[in-house]
């Protein structure tokens, strides 16, 4: 499974690590991306999610059904 956050996009970024000696080699930052279960009430289940931890503030600031209207739209299944 990517690392890739279902609300907001958030992706892992790339770039260098840089040594002492100033030796550069590739790394990438991975956003952090948690599983978690939101109960949807309007159809009496739960929806399991990959969201990173700025979506799931998102999520409770807008709501859960906000967010799963707004994945339905972008065509994602939930």
């Amino acid at each position: 499974m990517s690392k890739h956050c279902q609300v907001l996009g958030k992706q892992p970024s790339f770039g260098k690590s840089v040594s002492h000696s100033h030796r550069r080699t590739n790394r990438r930052w991975d956003p952090n991306i948690q599983n978690k279960r939101f109960w949807l009430p309007s159809e009496r289940r739960w929806v399991r999610l990959t969201v990173s931890t700025k979506g799931i503030k998102t999520i409770d600031k807008r709501g859960i059904e906000a967010v799963v209207a707004d994945l339905r739209r972008r065509g994602v299944k939930v």
